[in-house]
Order: C-alpha cells, then sequence, then structure tokens
C-alpha cells in the first residue's frame, strides 16, 4: 500500500501517513468569527465521527476566534487561508493545528518564508493545497488546459517552494471536480511524493450527485492504496459528509467500528413500510459501539438467507415480521415491536461487550 510508505505526519493529537488508519476531516460552513456557531457545528461532528475540522480565515478576526474555538473542541483544528499571509500566522499565533495554504496566492517569496518561520516555531504542518480552479497560467499554457499532469506539477512546485525554506512538515492535496482527472492526478502524484494526502472530490455538489462522485473517486483512489484522510465534499450540512466518509471507509474494510445497516431495494412482495424501517434502524444503530452488521429486510421469502452473513436482522411480513440472529428465526413478531425487538439484542450485545 502507498498509504504506508507516506511520512507519518502530527496534527494535533492525531497522526496520519506511514499507515496510520485514514482519518476523515470536514469544513465548516459558518462564519468563522462567530465563535458559538463554529464550536456547535464542530462539536455536531465530533458526534458523528469527524477526526479533524477544517475553518476559514479569511479576517483577523476569524483568526482571533480561533483561541476561543479551540477551547471548546475536541479535535485537530486547520486553519484555511489563501491571500494574506498575516492571516495564517495569526491563525497559528491562535492555535491551530494544522494550516492550509496555497504558496502560489499568498504573493512574493519572503511572505511564504513568514509563514514558514512561524510553522518552524510552532512545529505544525502545512497542508499545500491545489486546485483545478486556481492552477497557474504557464502551466495552463504548457499543457493546454487543465489536466491531471499540470495539477501534479503545479503541486510538486508549490511543496518544493516550501522545502527550499528547510521545512518539510507537509500534507498535500490536489483536487478537481472531474473525477477521472483527480483519480489519475492522485496516481501520477503518489508515485512523486511521499509526503501524506489529503484526498477529496472538490465541488463534488449537492447530497446525491455528490456522494456518488466522491463515492466513486475516493472508491478508486483509496482502493489503490493512495491518501491519508479524506473529506467529502458536499454542497449542504457538513455532518452528511462525515458519515458518507465513514460509510466509503467501511465499504473498502479501512474502518471497522460502527454498525453496519444492510437493506434490501424492496420489491411487489414487500407489505411494510421498508424503505422507514430502514431509516429508523439507521438512525438508531448510531448510539451503539459495536462492530456487527444488521439486515432490515422486505419479505420473509428471502429475507432469513439473506439475512445470513448479518448479526442481526429483521424481516417484514403481512403485518409482523421476523427477528433474525445469524440466519437463523429467532422469533415472529407484529410489525409493530420489531424495532424494539431489535433494540434490545442491540443492548444485549453492547452490555456484553462491556462487560468483557
Amino acid at each position: 500500500m502507498l498509504r504506508d510508505q507516506t511520512r507519518v505526519v502530527q496534527i494535533g493529537d492525531r497522526k496520519i501517513g506511514g499507515g496510520n488508519p485514514v482519518l476523515i476531516q470536514s469544513m465548516c460552513n459558518t462564519k468563522t468569527e462567530d465563535i458559538e456557531a463554529t464550536a456547535a457545528q464542530i462539536l455536531s461532528l465530533e458526534d458523528v465521527g469527524c477526526d479533524i475540522i477544517r475553518v476559514a480565515v479569511p479576517t483577523m478576526e476569524a483568526a482571533v476566534a480561533l483561541r476561543e474555538i479551540k477551547k471548546r473542541i475536541h479535535i485537530p483544528l486547520v486553519a484555511d487561508i489563501h491571500f494574506d499571509y498575516r492571516l495564517a500566522i495569526a491563525a497559528m499565533e491562535n492555535g491551530a493545528d494544522k494550516i492550509r495554504i496555497n504558496p502560489g496566492n499568498i504573493g512574493a517569496r519572503e511572505r511564504v518564508e513568514a509563514v514558514v518561520e512561524t510553522v518552524k516555531r510552532y512545529g505544525i504542518p502545512i497542508r499545500v493545497g491545489v486546485n483545478s480552479g486556481s492552477l497557474e497560467k504557464p502551466l495552463l499554457e504548457k499543457y493546454g488546459g487543465v489536466t491531471a499532469e499540470a495539477l501534479v506539477e503545479s503541486a510538486m512546485r508549490e511543496i518544493s517552494v516550501i522545502e527550499s525554506f528547510g521545512y518539510d512538515n507537509l500534507v498535500v492535496s490536489i483536487k478537481s471536480s472531474d473525477v477521472l482527472m483527480c483519480v489519475k492526478s492522485h496516481e501520477l502524484l503518489a508515485r512523486e511524493c511521499r509526503y501524506p494526502l489529503h484526498v477529496g472530490i472538490t465541488e463534488a455538489g449537492t447530497l446525491l450527485s455528490g456522494n456518488v462522485k466522491s463515492a466513486v473517486g475516493l472508491g478508486i483512489i483509496l482502493y489503490e492504496g493512495i491518501g491519508d484522510t479524506i473529506r467529502v465534499s458536499l454542497t449542504g450540512d457538513p455532518v452528511e459528509e462525515v458519515k458518507s466518509a465513514k460509510l466509503i471507509l467501511k465499504a473498502l474494510k479501512l474502518r471497522k467500528s460502527g454498525i453496519e445497516v444492510v437493506s434490501c431495494p424492496t420489491c411487489g412482495r414487500t407489505q411494510i413500510d421498508l424503505i422507514g424501517l430502514a431509516n429508523q434502524v439507521e438512525h438508531m444503530v448510531a448510539e451503539f459501539d459495536l462492530d456487527i452488521k444488521v439486515a432490515v429486510m422486505g419479505c420473509v421469502v428471502n429475507g432469513p438467507g439473506e439475512a445470513r452473513e448479518a448479526d442481526l436482522g429483521i424481516a417484514g411480513g403481512i403485518g409482523e415480521g421476523l427477528l433474525i440472529k445469524k440466519g437463523q428465526i429467532v422469533k415472529k413478531l407484529p410489525e409493530e415491536e420489531l424495532l424494539a425487538a431489535l433494540r434490545e439484542e442491540l443492548l444485549a450485545l453492547q452490555a456484553a461487550k462491556r462487560e468483557g
């Protein structure tokens, strides 16, 4: 795995790279200057499994707000800065655990150097970020537009700028909204770069389209052994980003914690509100710390067989349903009691885990 060969980088109390678990990152959509709203959103993201959080720092007020925000949260805080090097310095002075910059838009070399000298003093990493929408004009002319090769060359140039000041505590990201271009650029970069890579499909879109594009792109990249942190970029509530990222990591066997819910797509045999039931189950299992699979099936014809590989399952019938364990029918219950019966089984497993 290429991710096993990347350097280890410390971000707050978390380590990435060198084969450490792939961590989930999100970004607040609140105004960072609004300390109450930003801290509250970060806490809600922590609750669903966010490992690292990034906030925009477009003003000096936002940079100063980091100090109070950091007191209220429990995960590493990354400051996202564009154009003004003074904001990067202020963000570090106010407790940022990592900064995200593009040296190309920071400006003159001495300004980049001032940022690097400050990170040296605080010992925090820089995430060098390159996006397809901000490629330098000479590279656009050289490659005839935005290409994977252009993105990689831009990233390597930005890395070399930081390295020229004697600093190599770096994380790198190259993002595009074009899924296949993003995949190719990461394949190329992973061959040249041994810094940890933050992976995502930028500007992926709304909840539906963004999830599809992110699942396809991140799925390919992560399966190839590339990527040390990920973000699912969605136009919407960042809580949904974290939920989606967890599911992608689970599907790839890169994260085992949490209950996996599988459910059938429904058919003409379905006699219960399977869609509603599956959604209730998915919501309910979020409170349990169990590494198991739960199946929600729509009928008793194939339910037991389809649930055989699940630890627990329920299958609906006409006004009633089955509770299933390891493919074996345990009991028949009225439909309205299925959810409560499943919850009782989960509580028993949770208690056994604590005792064990």
